[in-house]
């Protein structure tokens, strides 16, 4: 089982591929547009992270968002 996490559109955009319970792939969008503590889709660090695994979107089985938890 593939699963891409996705840290998005608050501090530190990132995101991470596991294959099978293994970390493949991790890294910060910051990596790559070099803004500091950035915000937003982190597109570049989804590329890398398939890359690295070499695979394609289509073959991820689930895709895991964070997300803010608001106490009301």
């Amino acid at each position: 089982m593939i699963v891409l996490g996705i840290n998005a559109y608050h501090g530190d955009a990132a995101a991470a591929l596991v294959r099978d319970g293994v970390l493949v792939a991790a890294v910060e969008e910051e990596r790559f547009n070099r803004r500091k503590h950035c915000a937003g889709l982190p597109v570049l660090a989804v590329k890398y992270c398939l890359e690295e695994a070499g695979v394609d979107i289509r073959d991820v089985d689930q895709i895991a968002i964070s997300g803010i938890r608001r106490r009301t």
